[in-house]
């Protein structure tokens, strides 16, 4: 099989399937024969990979969209930067905003607005609060020389200098340390996960997980993948863990379900509001 017939089998089924892909990836099972990578648009690739160890729910599937830094611009968004400011699903949050992809931002407090740890961006704080979570998504840089976006840990750099270089942060709970080790004790409960993560050349990735694992065998499969990822952070689960992708004709949405103890269920369908994304837009020199 090509690889031009693979990618339009995926994208195909993506778009019937709504909340996931019912295929199995030849090409995650033996990346040495066939790239794992499906080209959207140039700076945006789409996988979906098989884990080497399964969970019993669900196709298992890892999806990841990998997206150059030089060719899209990182933007955070919330309901709370707005008065009245709605929750939406991270699809009407790329449509109304005119972006090219959203995933969760961060899990959220009580009142379904606020961050759990730091937040910020331009002109809006979500939250205040340098929590002692190691991992920081950043963007927006105040100098041309930084990286565009990247996942700063708190235990191998000096994030408390770095984070004053950028507009945008947001704080999350590490997958991997700074010498690629998984940082999570096992437990019992599992659920969907979306997770933000950063690979070795400096793409930063979107990664939803509708099949349940615990959060210590994710990090395991994913540090197993033929994806050279260097870093991680958690950024939601269970049913509202969520992706969305509009690339050219190519429309690819994904949500959770499980969750142990609150809704040990693969049926979810719905795609839930939630109320804070990050999204990409294509550069202004982005040519597709």
């Amino acid at each position: 099989m090509t690889p031009r017939i693979f990618a339009c089998l995926i994208l195909i089924t993506a778009v019937l399937a709504g909340v996931g892909l019912h295929f199995k990836n030849p090409a995650a099972r033996n990346p040495s024969k066939q790239k794992p990578w499906i080209r959207l648009e140039p700076g945006l690739e789409f996988g979906a990979f098989i884990p080497p160890n399964k969970s019993p729910v669900g196709d298992n599937l890892i999806r990841i969209l990998k997206i150059d830094p030089g060719r899209f611009q990182f933007r955070l968004l919330n309901a709370s930067a707005s008065a009245g400011g709605k929750r939406l699903s991270a699809k009407q949050w790329t449509l109304k905003n005119g972006m090219v992809a959203a995933i969760n931002a961060s899990m959220y407090q009580a009142d379904k607005l606020t961050s759990v740890s730091l937040m910020k961006t331009f002109g809006h704080v979500n939250n205040s609060w340098f929590s002692k979570d190691r991992a920081l998504l950043v963007f927006d840089p105040k100098k041309k020389s930084l990286p565009q976006a990247q996942i700063l840990d708190r235990d191998c750099q000096s994030v408390d200098q770095l984070r004053k270089l950028y507009h945008t942060l947001i704080q999350s709970i590490r997958m991997i340390s700074c010498d690629g080790k998984n940082v999570w004790e096992q437990q019992d409960k599992k659920w969907s996960t979306a997770a933000i993560g950063m690979n070795r050349t400096g793409d930063i990735l979107f990664i939803h997980v509708r099949s349940p694992f615990s959060t210590h065998d994710l990090i395991d499969n994913l540090l197993k993948l033929p994806i050279q990822l260097k870093r991680a952070m958690y950024v939601e689960g269970g049913s509202e863990a969520q992706m969305y992708i509009r690339s050219g004709k190519n429309e690819l949405e994904f949500v959770g379900s499980y969750s142990t103890g609150a809704n040990e269920t693969d049926a979810n369908s719905l795609a839930w509001p939630i109320p804070n994304v990050v999204g990409i837009t294509r550069l202004p020199s982005s040519k597709r």
